[in-house]
């Protein structure tokens, strides 16, 4: 049987009929993803065609061939031939003026409870349903590559054909990388128009002015933007265009590990029927979720129509930016709270994405490392990174946007030793960015980032702004800023760079 388009009511009836997982207290949807609870980048391909050959980063995409791509597109189709199958068409992209249409078929009802939260119906952005949609994706976690024979690396497998439009899904239940193999067609398809892409979330103040939050998972991009004072454009993906900025999305797929109502209330509220949730722990007798728990996994997941945020943009559609903001987790303890970036420094700081992962997160990680993503979304970028930061460049240099550096991570000393720096006086510093409060005040300069820190910010300690001030052991502090400057420098090489970024950006590694 075809579902079409089918209510979230029913899809949740049926989910629960075929055992697909079963209801929290507050009726969230819960599903385990089996063995992949993450996203599986070493099994993601893209299709190598002549007609898109030249124009992909392939430094960062594992090829496949076209004939490989047909076999398991065809073996695919018979695996679902004669099963149910759960059908949503939709769209990408809030901005009916640049939107992508975009067909969905799902094995599973959960999954397509799923894909209609994270997509935009017909209905909300008052279009119709596309016969010919621009991108096609087919999901099946049931069905299985066979790696020797059909060229994968694994069983799984997430195929993008960006001639075809085709994107082939199999042997993962984990929802995200529907999502995230949307948008990584929408970030080869809309910077063709002059339109940047950003892995970023977005708000409005009262009176309409926009930020936009760029990060790596675990930075606070999706906690900081989603507050109380400020309407929600979106936690994860936008697009820039000459009329301003929309969500790519119409929902929100918020990390839940140590969620709480005292800290983020609204994403705490979200949770409730129509809410997919993600390989949460639960007690079986109450199914109150304990979101503290990793006993799964640490990228526990809710999934959520953004409408379930009270304060929410919907359709996501605001103005060009006025304040951009760079979000890190140092867990290295040397990269200041906040730091106001020139326009040279942003593209620098854009290009390298950094942040840092934990001891304990991943096996073998026994002290914090550093991480760079370019544009703060390499796994989901097909063009060469130079693209995004040129239209990076162009956007902020047109609308003369104020942009700062904002570490969520540690000070101190490094994770271990130091403390992360806490929520509240994180959101008193983002908030006085954007209301203008340090576009006045005095800078000083770090000798060795060459970052330019406030010398005060209201409602937040003095003694908290530079970093070198909250370590006892000064030394320390020098070799580790050191070595952390070094492997900038390194990933910058490595990242080509340009020269005339590096000059004017660099940190200091003597």
């Amino acid at each position: 049987m075809r579902y079409f388009n089918t209510s979230i009511a029913k899809l949740i009836e049926l989910a629960l009929q075929r055992k697909e997982g079963i209801l929290t207290d507050t009726g969230a949807f819960l599903v385990y993803t089996g063995i992949h609870t993450g996203r599986s980048p070493c099994d993601k391909f893209l299709v190598d065609s002549p007609e898109i050959r030249d124009d992909i980063w392939w430094k960062n995409n594992q090829k496949l061939s076209e004939s490989q791509f047909e076999i398991l597109h065809n073996k695919m189709l018979n695996y679902l031939r004669g099963k149910d199958l759960f059908i949503f068409s939709g769209y990408a992209g809030a901005d009916p003026n640049y939107s992508i249409s975009v067909k969905v078929i799902n094995e599973c009802a959960w999954q397509n409870i799923f894909v209609q939260q994270l997509l935009l119906s017909p209905q909300a952005l008052k279009q119709p349903v596309a016969t010919e949609p621009q991108l096609t994706i087919l999901a099946a976690p049931g069905f299985t590559a066979v790696p020797k024979i059909d060229g994968t690396n694994s069983e799984s497998f997430i195929l993008v054909n960006l001639h075809k439009k085709i994107i082939l899904i199999g042997g993962t239940h984990y929802a995200g990388e529907i999502k995230k193999s949307i948008f990584s067609v929408v970030n080869y398809l809309l910077p063709k128009q002059g339109i940047l892409t950003m892995h970023c979330s977005a708000n409005q103040t009262p009176d309409g002015k926009t930020t936009l939050f760029f990060g790596l998972s675990g930075t606070g991009k999706t906690s900081l933007s989603t507050d109380t004072f400020y309407n929600l454009i979106g936690d994860d993906e936008h697009a820039w265009s000459q009329d301003g900025i929309f969500n790519i999305e119409g929902g929100c797929y918020a990390k839940c590990i140590g969620l709480s109502f005292k800290n983020e209330p609204q994403i705490w509220n979200a949770i409730k029927f129509g809410t997919i949730l993600e390989n949460v722990v639960i007690d079986n007798a109450d199914r109150i979720p304990n979101y503290t728990s990793q006993t799964l996994t640490e990228n526990t997941r809710a999934a959520y129509p953004i409408t379930h945020i009270d304060n929410s943009v919907f359709p996501g559609i605001g103005s060009h930016p006025q304040t951009i903001i760079f979000l890190t987790a140092d867990a290295f303890g040397v990269l200041p709270p906040i730091a106001k970036l020139t326009p040279q420094q942003a593209l620098y700081y854009f290009l390298q994405g950094y942040t840092s992962k934990l001891a304990g997160t991943e096996c073998g990680i026994t002290e914090p490392q550093a991480t760079f993503s370019a544009c703060f979304g390499a796994p989901f970028l097909p063009l060469p990174p130079v693209v995004y930061a040129n239209l990076l460049k162009e956007k902020i240099t047109s609308h003369k946007v104020r942009i700062f550096l904002v570490n969520t991570g540690w000070q101190g000393g490094s994770y271990g030793v130091g403390k992360r720096i806490e929520l509240q006086y994180t959101r008193k510093m983002v908030a006085a960015a954007i209301a203008g409060s340090l576009d006045t005040v005095p800078y000083v300069t770090d000798p060795i980032f060459n970052l330019h820190i406030p010398s005060s910010c209201p409602e937040v300690p003095g003694n908290l702004l530079v970093p070198a001030d909250s370590w006892h052991d000064k030394t320390a502090y020098q070799e580790t800023a050191h070595n952390l400057a070094s492997l900038f420098h390194s990933n910058a090489l490595q990242a080509d760079i340009p020269k005339e970024m590096m000059l004017a950006s660099a940190c200091n590694t003597n």
